[in-house]
């Protein structure tokens, strides 16, 4: 006869599952994801081009730098709320959730600093150490946001 105690009595796994409406979210927001990188480039060579020649900049740059930022700040909220709404819904699958937790950390701490670099905006017209400290606050926010973008593609990606 076996002892109870030497026997380890295995636990079957729990079932998660997932709405039809979790994987619609996801989609939207991996479609956002990537296309967030591009204008990310774009807002940064605008911004390149505002900050070297201020008032002098080319017109191209002082028409398309806030077009591009609002762009920007409305994928951001598609991205958060598909994002929040979709890591709430994974909340009891132990399957990656530090990675997932970790990146949502990091895209809301990007988040917060993408609303300073915004609300630093219309004073860094006319002094050059608020536009220095805005380009500072939304290049460290948008190097946040793609170290968080590239730690979920697949070869990183920990689920």
């Amino acid at each position: 006869m076996v002892d109870a105690d030497t026997v380890r009595r295995r636990t079957r796994p729990k079932a998660i599952e997932y709405s039809v409406w979790y994987e619609r979210r996801a989609t939207v927001h991996w479609i956002a994801s990537w296309t967030t990188v591009p204008l990310f480039a774009a807002e940064y060579v605008t911004g390149q081009e505002l900050f070297a020649h201020g008032p002098e900049s080319a017109d191209w740059a002082k028409d398309s730098h806030g077009a591009i930022a609002g762009s920007l700040a409305g994928l951001f909220a598609v991205n958060t709320v598909t994002g929040v709404w979709n890591l709430w819904d994974a909340r009891h699958d132990p399957n990656g959730r530090t990675w997932r937790t970790l990146h949502s950390i990091l895209m809301l701490a990007a988040d917060a600093g993408f609303a300073y670099a915004g609300s630093l905006a219309d004073d860094a017209e006319d002094s050059a150490d608020i536009r220095r400290k805005h380009k500072r606050v939304a290049i460290t926010s948008g190097s946040i946001a793609l170290a968080s973008y590239v730690m979920m593609l697949p070869p990183l990606r920990r689920d």
